[in-house]
């Protein structure tokens, strides 16, 4: 999970999106030469900014026009870049945060009202651990919030459930896996 920050300085260059986002899970080699193995480029990319936004998109309504993020890591990163290319405004939520983020105990019913998206980019939930769930007020959750989770083990989290049992709109990241897939078999190509 950590190494999406972390491979960067291996890298020989980034992908201005990557680059924006500070964080890569695409790594494309590139050779001049095909028979010099010592003649190569490692370029960054990250393909889970478009998985993403593809999968989402269809879900932002006008209701839906700020977020929460749970989460600090690569994948948070990608999310927001996400977001804010659907002109989502987004705030982190984070079990240590620092400054323009929000700590879990900040979710205010004013905060909850306000940001009807909430993305868990959080490992919490995620087999085997699966009664586990971000601690958020679920209680202030209604019809107009939509929980997406990039969680896909299991189909349905301990997050979505409890969002849905809200009222919540609930989406796993099943979606997102194959659409950032078929955004990184792109690069590989291109």
């Amino acid at each position: 999970i950590p190494y999406k920050e972390k491979v960067i300085p291996y890298l020989d260059r980034l992908d201005p999106e990557a680059e924006a986002i500070g964080a890569v899970n695409v790594i494309k080699i590139i050779r001049d030469d095909p028979d010099d193995e010592d003649d190569y480029e490692l370029v960054g990319y990250n393909s889970d900014v478009v998985g993403f936004r593809d999968s989402i998109s269809p879900l932002i309504t006008p209701q839906r026009t700020k977020a929460l993020i749970l989460g600090t890591g690569g994948a948070a990163k990608a999310v927001r870049q996400g977001l804010k290319s659907l002109g989502v405004e987004s705030v982190y939520v984070s079990r240590s945060p620092r400054r323009g983020m929000l700590s879990y105990d900040d979710l205010t019913p004013e905060v909850m009202a306000s940001r009807k998206v909430i993305v868990n980019t959080t490992p919490l939930g995620m087999y085997p651990s699966v009664d586990s769930f971000p601690p958020i007020p679920y209680g202030l959750l209604g019809p107009d919030h939509l929980l997406y989770d990039l969680i896909y083990n299991p189909d349905t989290t301990a997050f979505m459930r409890k969002g849905a049992e809200h009222g919540a709109e609930v989406k796993n990241g099943l979606e997102m896996l194959l659409l950032q897939a078929f955004e990184s078999w792109r690069i590989w190509n291109m």
